[in-house]
């Protein structure tokens, strides 16, 4: 089986629109939720979002934009930051043996909703003609492929808040077993949309807004907390097959050594400890890794009562007496819920941890739950004397566990 490296990471989130300025803003704590700002505002109860702030759209020309969702906007960005990076070429017959393995949780959202608010609210009697091609959930997937001429397989993964851990693990996957050579992994969302947040707040997860520190609402693992804030953004890596990478001269950033997934098959919302459990136990296994091994974990953290505590719970049971000894961050505090692409914006996290030993804060958490009693790094960055082995989880609606553990590349 090939050793899986990766070679380029790009992101655009809440907190920046490359990897520097997002990690830089998870070390120093600063937060990207903030107040609602659209004209519908005003009948949102939850009025914070983690929006990109950047003006993304002017990175695309006009006769483009006509068929790009955000969603696929965002994508394209992540995705040309990390082949930069790689400084990988795609074309010639390269481009056969790579593959693009991409999350997201809706898809165009932002379009689908434009959609029906022209038919049902003005009546129109035509929409756009580019309506499906950029609502369908594979969008991102075949604009990457255009862009950057990979004519190898191609799949789009959408299993709620896993789907872009989901992406990286089937990528990893398929380099490990010689399916294919190189990848684009990742996953984006953008559904920051009215229709969107007010189906979140009936199902009441998302967080209150702290009157007098609105930026500070989502708490993860704090007695305080009361849920989430949506967020959205995206993130690419490249993965390699080891030989190929080093033949041609590329940087090595991490090794990815594995990945577990497993379904709960209990509730359609409401995790499950002992299936989050199992998805960390095959990861480990697959690296050839024991528990203690294990220096750092960037959890799903979502600050919603039922989530922290499941996650707890099964990093107690896979890591048992060691599991207070491991500095866990939950990064949803400072970026949001970005939902489809949060396992890959959270992966990236986890690699740039690795790669420079300084553990990012579980922000916001002023009042830690006692029954939520592991390492959370609430004080603020640690630097790690060693720190070799990263695991990143990734739980989603429909009970999937995504799991990916990351070496130090040697």
């Amino acid at each position: 089986m090939k050793r899986v490296v990766v070679t380029g990471m790009g992101t655009v989130t809440p907190l920046g629109g490359d990897v520097v300025s997002f990690f830089a803003a998870l070390l120093a704590g600063r937060s990207g939720i903030r107040k609602l700002e659209a004209p519908w505002a005003g009948s949102i109860n939850a009025g914070i979002v983690a929006p990109v702030s950047e003006d993304i759209a002017g990175h695309f020309p006009k006769l483009k934009l006509i068929s790009l969702d955000r969603v696929s906007q965002l994508s394209l960005l992540a995705a040309r930051q990390a082949v930069a990076q790689a400084g990988i070429d795609f074309s010639g017959a390269h481009g056969e043996h790579c593959g693009i393995f991409w999350g997201t949780g809706m898809g165009g959202a932002s379009t689908l909703e434009s959609a029906y608010n022209d038919l049902l609210i003005h009546s129109a009697a035509r929409l756009k003609p580019t309506t499906v091609v950029m609502v369908m959930n594979n969008a991102s997937t075949g604009q990457i492929s255009i862009e950057f001429n990979i004519r190898g397989p191609s799949y789009t993964y959408s299993s709620a808040c896993s789907s872009s851990a989901v992406a990286l693990g089937e990528a990893f996957r398929a380099i490990r077993f010689g399916l294919v050579k190189a990848a684009i992994a990742g996953g984006a969302e953008a559904m920051l949309t009215q229709g969107v947040i007010k189906s979140w707040e009936s199902l009441q997860t998302l967080a209150r807004v702290d009157a007098e520190h609105p930026e500070t609402s989502c708490r993860p693992f704090s007695a305080d907390r009361s849920g989430f804030v949506l967020g959205e953004g995206a993130a690419a890596l490249i993965l390699e097959e080891e030989g190929a990478a080093k033949a041609r001269g590329a940087t090595i950033l991490a090794e990815i050594t594995g990945y577990g997934n497993t379904t709960d098959a209990t509730h359609i919302t409401q995790p499950e400890a002992s299936g989050q459990a199992r998805a960390m136990r095959l990861a480990l296994a697959e690296a050839g890794l024991m528990p203690e091994q294990v220096d750092h974990i960037n959890a799903h953290g979502t600050g919603t009562r039922a989530g922290d505590l499941s996650e707890t719970s099964a990093v107690r049971q896979v890591f048992g007496a060691q599991a207070k000894r491991i500095p866990i961050c939950a990064t949803k505090a400072l970026h949001g819920h970005l939902m489809g692409a949060t396992g890959a914006v959270e992966m990236l996290a986890a690699i740039e941890t690795l790669r420079t030993r300084i553990v990012p804060p579980t922000a916001h958490l002023f009042h830690p739950d006692p029954e939520c009693d592991l390492d959370y790094v609430s004080e603020g960055p640690r630097q790690l004397a060693k720190l070799d082995v990263v695991m990143s989880n990734s739980f989603g609606f429909g009970g999937n566990n995504a799991v990916i553990v990351a070496r130090r590349y040697s």
